[in-house]
């Protein structure tokens, strides 16, 4: 591989080298800093602004593809429409769906990620997020009904030992719930709440049992007034008390400006911090597509829902988003007191240290690999490398 310098403003964890440099070789970071030398026969990369490639915990779509179409074209369709956005490492996440469907996407990210090329094939499979089925019944959202159930021992543990499930998810309130999240963390993956009714003792209760994440905050999930429909008065707390009051809780938001006003992404931000708080692309297969009618989940059996370019609509349900995470970011930077450290953080460090691959990637550091984003002044994608090698896909 060839040696590559890019050089600009380099956005770090916590700061920026306003005329900084960073240096590839061999597909790994080598160098950063502002006194840094560019070794001979090297080629330089000219930048506004050097970033990170973004991590990408939570997505199910893209460029016309849904991972639960159950190919491993589908899936690099998919990593091909994130990494356009800047998503150098991603985690397919599955919907609700039938046993024998869930194995299909999970075979497909499998053969996706042997095979997978740096520069024609887009985004990374890190692993998969084992989303749903695990949901509560009222808390659904788009996901289609048949294809939830209450965790089954038999199939979580046959998926988990796979060895590809990195995050898993499950409503706290279902029977069956504590067993699967100590399942899955001893496995060391993410466990998280989400698509849940839950109430604060039970999210105690899957706290003790290892969970220590909630998906798309306010999104599918529990609040005070969803509680007491289910338990009466007194009124008890929810899952967004519990992870505002709970330090070692982390969650996500979709930073589309349709989910979340930016008054929510504010509060969110303010008490979470970039360390605790994800920003997640949430996508469907609308992503990079034109508006018009699209079907969330696999293509033959998912639930249908309109795109009108903003965002995805069944009836009034959000139905996922169509924005790639560079434009969440950039919102993130334009709605809250957020930093560019801190909006390129939670795309990027925050998710790849939740997801266990912070060594690998998240920031520009010497030994990870060379995940790189060139952007504007506009903090626009231009160029996209991954492990050192440009992307050979047209950016739109």
């Amino acid at each position: 591989m060839n040696t590559v310098v890019f050089r600009g403003t380099v956005v770090l964890p916590d700061a920026v080298l306003e005329r900084g440099a960073v240096v590839c070789e061999n597909g790994r970071i080598s160098a950063v800093g502002e006194d840094v030398a560019t070794p001979a026969g090297a080629e330089v990369v000219e930048s506004v602004y050097v970033a990170p490639g973004f991590v990408e915990i939570h997505t199910h779509g893209g460029g016309g593809a849904d991972v639960m179409d159950g190919t491993a074209e589908a899936v690099l369709t998919v990593c091909r429409s994130h990494a356009r956005h800047g998503t150098t490492t991603i985690f397919p996440t599955t919907s609700t769906a039938s046993p024998e469907r869930i194995r299909r996407m999970i075979d497909a990210c499998l053969e996706a990620r042997g095979g997978w090329q740096p520069g024609p094939d887009g985004a990374r499979v890190a692993g998969v997020h084992l989303y749903g089925p695990y949901f509560a019944e009222e808390k659904l959202g788009c996901h289609p009904a048949e294809g939830r159930r209450d965790p089954d021992p038999a199939e979580y543990e046959a998926l988990l030992d796979r060895g590809v499930v990195r995050i898993a998810t499950c409503a706290a309130e279902l029977p069956g719930a504590a067993p699967f999240y100590r399942a899955a963390a001893a496995r060391g993956c993410l466990v998280t709440c989400g698509h849940s009714n839950a109430s604060w003792a039970e999210m105690a209760a899957g706290f003790e049992a290892g969970m220590r994440h909630v998906d798309h905050f306010w999104c599918a999930m529990s609040s005070i007034a969803s509680v007491r429909e289910r338990f009466g008065f007194p009124m008890q707390a929810s899952m967004a008390e519990f992870v505002i009051a709970n330090p070692e809780m982390s969650t996500e938001v979709i930073a589309d400006l349709e989910h979340l006003a930016p008054d929510l992404l504010e509060f969110a931000y303010r008490m979470k911090g970039p360390d605790r708080l994800c920003i997640v692309s949430d996508a469907s297969r609308a992503l990079d597509m034109p508006s018009g009618e699209y079907v969330f989940g696999p293509l033959d059996a998912g639930e249908s829902f309109t795109s009108d370019g903003r965002v995805g609509r069944a009836g009034d349900t959000l139905a996922s988003s169509v924005t790639g995470q560079d434009r969440m970011v950039r919102n993130i930077l334009a709605s809250t007191t957020a930093s560019l450290c801190e909006a390129v953080h939670m795309a990027s460090l925050t998710p790849a240290r939740l997801a266990g691959i912070a060594d690998e990637v998240g920031s520009l550091a010497p030994g990870k690999r060379a995940d790189v984003l060139v952007m504007s002044r506009e903090l626009e994608v231009e160029r996209v490398f991954l492990a050192g090698e440009e992307l050979s896909l047209e950016l739109s």
